[in-house]
């Protein structure tokens, strides 16, 4: 069974924050407790990233990397966003992490779903894009299962090789 979850948007001293691994800081304007894991390595250069977009284009802030909540659980469990807002042909691109004690529990595939829900609902949003490393056979998967298609790849600075995976969304 898929979890229940929210994406939770996070303000500009949050994400700095975490960006700088400060945990403390992050949590003073935080909707809800945030996690060791997403002040940790793995998660501390999206939160840069996004930190510099949002003082560079503050309205993109609805759109980017937000915290997953399970509020049943009441537990910040990962993050998951898109890259920005839509770009000039419609497309959106996603990325979402879950924490490792978390993963294999359904959190991920409902955070996808969000996203591509919320994605359905905004009628600048034509296509949906996750990218994925060619090894990562459980977001390949998971991609696989919720209607996307392989389209290509790409080299990405930091990642290397990616697999570009999409999905048309029909104009609301």
């Amino acid at each position: 069974m898929t979890p229940s979850i929210e994406i939770l948007q996070l303000d500009a001293a949050a994400l700095r924050g975490l960006a700088d691994g400060d945990l403390a800081t992050a949590n003073r304007t935080a909707p809800v407790p945030l996690t060791p894991y997403l002040a940790g390595d793995e998660c501390r250069h999206v939160w840069g990233i996004r930190a510099v977009q949002i003082d560079e284009d503050p309205p993109s802030a609805t759109w980017i990397t937000g915290i997953v909540w399970d509020p049943g659980r009441r537990l910040a469990v990962g993050r998951a966003g898109y890259h920005g807002p839509p770009d000039e042909t419609g497309m959106v691109e996603v990325g979402y992490s879950i924490d490792p004690q978390y993963r294999r529990q359904g959190y991920a595939r409902a955070a996808l779903r969000a996203l591509i829900e919320r994605a359905r609902q905004e009628p600048a949003v034509t296509t949906f894009r996750a990218t994925v490393g060619p090894d990562n056979a459980p977001s390949r998967d998971l991609v696989l299962s919720e209607g996307l298609v392989e389209v290509g790849e790409q080299w990405d600075d930091e990642d290397g090789i990616e697999i570009i995976y999409e999905l048309a969304l029909d104009p609301a």
